[in-house]
């Protein structure tokens, strides 16, 4: 119980930070074109033969993952969410349009390798979830939902 509260409290500062970052954070400026990357892994190809840092190359792409392993818990406040089907359906329509944002902005740039990043992010959470839900369940489960002797 005391993380889903936590949880429910800190998730939607959370997700105001993230746009932040995914629009105005980490040196982000207006590109000139419009830019779209839509063969998955392509550009993580390119990516990483273009930089010279193998540290910025596991940087950007664990961030990619990382930060999103916060919305694979949303089935604690919504619970249909609970269904990775549901919650996977639910997630790539609303990176779409977060990417989709970025590239009409030109803040940023639309990026299949992101959302496909992104998803096992959240894919990673959800499982992290079960896994919590399981071993730890007297500090995750409601009052409602704990057995009575």
């Amino acid at each position: 119980m005391m993380l889903k509260k936590f949880y429910k409290f800190i998730i939607l500062p959370y997700t105001i930070f993230l746009l932040y970052l995914m629009f105005f954070g980490m040196g982000r400026f207006r590109n000139e074109d419009h830019i779209v990357r839509i063969k998955p892994i392509i550009s993580t190809v390119w990516f990483i033969q273009e930089t010279i840092s193998w540290f910025d190359i596991i940087k950007i792409v664990l961030r990619n993952v990382v930060m999103f392993i916060p919305f694979g818990f949303l089935g604690w406040i919504f619970p249909q969410l609970n269904n990775l089907k549901n919650l996977i359906i639910t997630f790539v329509s609303t990176i779409v349009i977060v990417e989709a944002l970025q590239y009409f902005s030109r803040l940023g740039v639309f990026d299949v390798d992101d959302v496909i990043l992104n998803t096992f992010g959240v894919f990673l959470g959800w499982q992290m979830k079960r896994i919590l839900e399981i071993k730890f369940s007297k500090f995750v489960l409601n009052n409602s939902t704990k057995c009575i002797n």
